[in-house]
Parts: structure tokens; C-alpha cells; sequence
């Protein structure tokens, strides 16, 4: 019989508030702080005090608190960018996927950095920069049978809500001609995911690879060996309707990626890129 979640209550469920609470550390850490630099400016002409707002989602690959630092690929690569282009970013740490992209459709947030792969329904609705880096899905466990994709027919798989796993995995479910039950958790994120099966409250769950193996350190009893997906490519998204800010900011990461800080940044964040 398929496992089911559990208690409400466990150890690792006090762990998760502290988590939560440790993240709210974070959004005050820097709701209010700003990145910028000297460089000259560029063609596009910034409103909003010259600000551009960012909604970064709390991750281990885009901004987390590792001891008493703030750190991550998108934050550092962000703070590098403000200060190589003279650009001010202003942040605004986020959980949830699905409420940051509509709120990014209706201009609260200018650009919203998170570990979002591209997809093709996503490309509809939004201008996604040119790629940052590379990731792939793959599945959390504790189980060691399961060693491919077709070993998910049956099964329930935990992701976060408004995820694009979401979309891979019934697309997976339509390949393998059998049904994978998707739990799409508005409660949680990718990495208290990772928490979750580790503390066997959940029996699996699809993340993003970089996010899974930054927490596998911690949580060596998790398996994380099985793809879910071809490679990716990782990227900011955008208003569609704000093309100039859009086109500035491709440019600007193209002649970053040529730079050694950005392989600094690669060669220090990601496994395999």
C-alpha cells in the first residue's frame, strides 16, 4: 500500500518552524537593503526611484543563510551585476512560486529570480532572461528501488505548488501510461521538502537538483540519483510588457557570464555546470 503523510507534530516538523522562522530572519535581513554600484548607466530608464524590485525566492541556490551569511547563486550573481552596471536592486525574499509570478504579471515586482526552469507554458506568460545556469529535476527518497522515471507509476510524489515539476511530472504520467498521484504543497518549500522525506513524513519528492544536493550534506540518508528530466536551463523571469528592462538585463548577464566572477560563481555553487 502507498505510505501516506503523517503526524502532524514529528521532530523534524519542529525543525521546519525553525526553518520558517530562520527565513522570516532573512526577509528582514533584507527587505529594505539595496545593491548598487558606481558604473555608468544604460538605455533603459528605470522608474520607481531608479530601483529595480526583485523577488528572490528563499533557496539554497537563490538566497539562503548559510551560517551568518546570506549567500546563493542568484543573490551573488545579483549583488556582482548591481555592482559591476551601477544598477540598484531592491529584494523582496519569497516562498511561494505560484502568488510571486501573479504578482509579477500585475508589475509588483519587476523581475523575479527563483529556481524555475524554462518551460513552454511559462514562456506564454512571461519574458524569461537568457539562461544563468543549468539544472535538472530529479527525485528526493529514502527508497533505493526506484531508478528511473517508471519506477513513479503508482507512486505519490510531493513538489512545490506551481512548480513547473508539476507539468514534467504529468507529462511523465502520460509517457509511462500509468498515473503518478502529484501533491502539490502550497506549505512548503523545495528544501523543507528535502526535510520532509528525510524525516520520513513524506516518501518522495521532485526538486531541482542543485537544491537537493546543497541539502543532501545535511541530509545524507536521501537519495538523489534519480533524473527526472533532461538538463534545463535556469533563468529570471519577466514582465512580457516590459521588454526594454528585459532586453538591458539579457545583455547585462551575456557580458557578466564573460566574466572570471561568474565562473567564480559556477565553479563555487553548482555540481556539474
Amino acid at each position: 500500500m502507498e505510505d501516506k503523510h503523517t503526524g502532524l507534530f514529528t521532530p523534524r516538523r519542529i525543525m521546519l518552524i525553525a526553518l520558517a522562522i530562520l527565513a522570516v530572519g532573512v526577509i528582514v535581513t533584507v527587505r529594505h537593503m539595496h545593491t548598487s554600484g558606481s558604473g555608468s548607466g544604460y538605455e533603459y530608464q528605470r522608474g520607481r526611484d531608479d530601483t529595480i524590485n526583485v523577488a528572490i525566492a528563499y533557496s539554497p541556490m537563490s538566497l539562503y543563510r548559510y551560517a551568518d551569511t546570506l549567500g546563493g547563486f542568484n543573490y551573488e550573481m545579483l549583488r556582482d551585476m548591481g555592482a559591476m552596471y551601477g544598477d540598484k536592486f531592491k529584494y523582496y525574499p519569497v516562498a511561494s512560486v505560484s502568488e510571486s509570478l501573479d504578482k509579477l504579471s500585475r508589475g509588483v515586482y519587476d523581475i523575479l529570480v527563483a529556481d524555475i526552469p524554462v518551460t513552454a507554458s511559462l514562456k506564454e506568460r512571461f519574458r524569461f532572461s537568457v539562461p544563468v545556469y543549468t539544472d535538472r529535476m530529479v527525485l528526493v527518497s529514502r527508497d533505493t528501488t526506484i531508478t528511473s522515471p517508471l519506477g513513479l507509476a503508482g507512486k505519490s510524489v510531493w513538489v512545490v505548488a506551481g512548480a513547473p515539476s508539476v507539468e514534467r511530472l504529468e507529462n511523465l504520467s502520460r509517457e509511462i501510461g500509468d498515473s503518478i498521484h502529484i501533491h502539490d504543497s502550497h506549505e512548503y518549500t523545495a528544501e523543507q521538502l528535502v526535510m520532509l522525506v528525510d524525516a520520513g513524513d513524506i516518501p518522495r519528492a521532485v526538486v531541482n537538483q542543485e537544491v537537493a544536493q546543497k541539502m543532501q550534506s545535511e541530509f545524507p540518508d536521501v537519495h538523489i540519483s534519480t533524473h527526472i528530466s533532461f538538463s534545463q536551463f535556469q533563468s529570471w523571469i519577466m514582465n512580457k510588457d516590459s521588454s526594454r528592462l528585459a532586453d538591458t538585463i539579457d545583455a547585462q548577464i551575456e557580458r557578466f557570464k564573460l566574466t572570471p566572477d561568474y565562473t567564480q560563481l559556477v565553479e563555487k555553487w553548482t555540481e556539474k555546470n
